[in-house]
C-alpha cells in the first residue's frame, strides 16, 4: 500500500504526516509513507487545497487533517481491498 502527503511543507501537511504515520501503526498494515511537496505532482492529482491525503492512487481527503480514526479506516479498507 502507498500513502501519500501532499503539501509543500506547512506546518498543517507535517501534522497531517505524522498523523498517517500514527494511522499505519494502530493499523498494524505494511504501508509506503510518501511526502510529496512538488507542485506539479501535487496538482496532477487535481487537488486545490493542501494538505490532501492519497491512498492507493485515490485522493482521500484535501484541505484538512482527518481524525485519527478516519485515518485507519482507510487504512484498513485499502488493505482488505488488497487481499
Amino acid at each position: 500500500m502507498e500513502i501519500k502527503v501532499l503539501g509543500p511543507g506547512c506546518a498543517r501537511c507535517k501534522r497531517l504526516f505524522e498523523e498517517a504515520q500514527r494511522a499505519i501503526a494502530q493499523s498494524g498494515r505494511q504501508a509506503s509513507l510518501i511526502k510529496v511537496e512538488r507542485i506539479d505532482e501535487i496538482q496532477s492529482f487535481g487537488v486545490l487545497m493542501t494538505p490532501a491525503l492519497v491512498v492507493d492512487g485515490e485522493v482521500k481527503c484535501a484541505g484538512r487533517i482527518p481524525p485519527l480514526a478516519e485515518l485507519v479506516a482507510w487504512i484498513s479498507a485499502a488493505a482488505q481491498k488488497e487481499s
